[in-house]
């Protein structure tokens, strides 16, 4: 056998090895997880109070955004083959009605940040920022307004940390909201 056509028969080995050891990555979608599920009692409700969420364009999309603060704070990217199962207000607003606490007035919310940043090629965080309007029951009277920053590093540097840090911010996201809901007059 000459050497070129030994090169080639290596060569093609080694793909095929490869190849079939570690197939290709698919698209994967992902959520924030389960909610913990409102009462049956809760969904029979009727006249649940609404509950709106707003975003800018930017966040109306299933793409999962990360900054690199050391090297590019400016240019936002995406994540190629890991994305939402919709956007983030949609799957927000899920949770939010979905967890065991009833929604005792009107809300808007808005979500203003939702990102993974890198501080370095080690070390990521992902942050959350909202606003929740609260109104009577009437929509007549704004009852108060709270702003939300949270932020969690996450457990690795790439996707899979960031859905993972976005699932257990939009958990504490969710305990929050509840808490200064309850203590509302």
């Amino acid at each position: 056998m000459n050497k070129k056509l030994l090169a080639r028969w290596i060569t093609l080995s080694i793909l095929i090895s490869t190849g079939c050891t570690n197939p290709p990555k698919r698209t994967a979608l992902h959520d924030f997880g389960l909610a913990i599920p409102a009462s049956t009692q809760q969904h029979q409700t009727l006249n649940k109070p609404t509950l709106t969420i707003d975003a800018p364009t930017w966040l109306w999309d299933n793409r999962i955004r990360y900054r690199l603060l050391y090297s590019a704070p400016t240019q936002v990217r995406f994540y190629g083959l890991d994305l939402w199962i919709a956007s983030p207000p949609e799957l927000f607003e899920q949770h939010l009605l979905n967890a065991d606490s009833v929604i005792k007035y009107p809300l808007l919310i808005r979500l203003l940040d939702f990102e993974q940043q890198f501080d370095s090629p080690k070390q990521a965080r992902v942050i959350l920022r909202f606003s929740v309007d609260a109104y009577s029951i009437d929509h007549q009277h704004k009852l108060d307004t709270r702003l939300f920053k949270l932020e969690l590093p996450t457990k690795t540097p790439d996707a899979e940390g960031a859905i993972a840090g976005f699932s257990a911010l939009i958990q504490q996201a969710t305990i929050k909201t509840q808490h200064w809901i309850a203590g509302l007059n």
